[in-house]
């Protein structure tokens, strides 16, 4: 469950999305393709920072909730509450979970996951992004994979056509499925933009080193 929540895995969505493959599509079609995801780039990188609730939900129904923070370049929290025994979190060049349930911090490259496609949208996107159609022009669903790497595995993100977001577009979810066709989907909701973010957010003490969450 926490580790999917980093992208490292998220099959067809439940969302009535049509079959295709862009070898398939007529090339107008393509080419509004093309255009649509240009405007994705262009969302994902308009944000500078941003706040959502989130509530994460794996193949077995269990439920989890907390605030993700974001902000550029390559800074991401999941936070799961003071409660919660594990953090996942990156400072810009690493992406790291941290239990502290077992004291142990996994450390993983941004670019060994296709969350990275929010962390460097115009590098991640636009290689190994496509466009899906749903049916809706509203809605925009980008599937991103890097074929040459399949055990990185896929994320879908859902955009909505929305006026009050940065690039017109707000992400409203995405769905992550791993190699071994594990499915974790990530709802966002309230989500904040251009909020004041300090650098120490996507900062955290090292549990190896202590055997407590500092509060």
């Amino acid at each position: 469950m926490r580790m999917l929540l980093l992208g490292v895995g998220a099959g067809a969505l439940a969302l009535g999305l049509a079959p295709g493959h862009p070898s398939l599509l007529t090339p107008p079609v393509a080419a509004q393709s093309a255009g649509d995801l240009d405007k994705v780039v262009g969302a994902l990188r308009a944000i500078a920072t941003m706040k959502a609730d989130f509530t994460q939900t794996d193949r077995q129904g269990q439920t989890l909730r907390g605030v993700m923070t974001l902000k550029r370049p390559g800074k991401i929290r999941f936070d799961y509450g003071k409660d919660a025994d594990f953090l996942v979190i990156s400072n810009g060049k690493s992406l790291f979970v941290v239990d502290y349930e077992v004291n142990q911090v996994e450390r993983w490259p941004i670019g060994n996951s296709p969350l990275g496609a929010l962390f460097d949208p115009e590098k991640d996107v636009k290689r190994f992004g496509k466009l899906v159609r749903t049916g809706n022009p509203d809605v925009l669903s980008v599937e991103v994979r890097d074929p040459k790497k399949p055990e990185f595995g896929m994320i879908t993100m859902i955009f909505v056509k929305n006026a009050a977001a940065p690039g017109g577009l707000q992400l409203t979810h995405w769905v992550a499925l791993d190699a071994q066709n594990n499915r974790t989907r990530v709802q966002l909701s309230n989500q904040r933009y251009g909020v004041p973010v300090a650098d120490s957010t996507f900062t955290f003490k090292d549990p190896r080193r202590s055997a407590r969450r500092p509060g």
